[in-house]
């Protein structure tokens, strides 16, 4: 049996360090820690993939946390059940938690949809203090940065959207979107 361990971040600032420790301190060898600095909802895990490939019946595959393989319960187990198609257990650190045997696929099931009601908590928080904002006058999104003074200026004095888009250099959809806003 060997072991080997996934360790996830959501972003690239944050640190893997504090996971990657404890997975040494469970067995795993730093050549068999796989790593991924992206969002666990995230299908295309390059770290996650690798792992795939390298494990064999009899391995172990360690996660710190169960939301570190991911948070979509359906992809959690697509992902578990993958590995167990194989013969590979999943043994979550933290949650003290196992998919080897009947009771812990049980246990990973209920969990990942914990962890998936989660995410939709936050994303259901996220959504109310956006709108809360927007209630406010809060304005999302880039910062203007044509010169719309200038775009209406040339209009009126008879340049053409082709004209007005080279000189400011802008896609021409963009002088029509902006005229069609002048106008209303």
């Amino acid at each position: 049996m060997r072991f080997f361990g996934y360790a996830r971040v959501s972003t690239s600032q944050q640190s893997l360090n504090l996971q990657i420790k404890s997975l040494q301190e469970a067995g795993a060898k730093e050549s068999r820690i796989f790593t991924d600095k992206i969002s666990g909802s995230q299908a295309k895990r390059p770290g996650l993939k690798l792992l795939q490939v390298k494990v064999e019946k009899g391995d172990v595959v360690l996660v710190t946390k169960l939301d570190r393989l991911g948070r979509d319960t359906a992809d959690m187990i697509q992902l578990i059940k993958g590995f167990d198609e194989i013969g590979v257990a999943i043994r979550f650190l933290d949650d003290g938690v196992s998919t080897e045997g009947t009771m812990g696929e049980m246990v990973v099931t209920i969990l990942s949809a914990v962890a998936q009601a989660e995410r939709r908590r936050i994303l259901e928080r996220t959504n109310e203090g956006r709108e809360d904002a927007k209630a406010r006058g809060v304005k999302f999104g880039r910062k203007r940065t044509i010169n719309r003074e200038m775009l209406n200026l040339l209009h009126r004095n008879g340049a053409g959207a082709s004209e007005i888009a080279k000189q400011m250099n802008i896609g021409r959809s963009t002088v029509y979107k902006l005229l069609e806003e002048a106008e209303n």
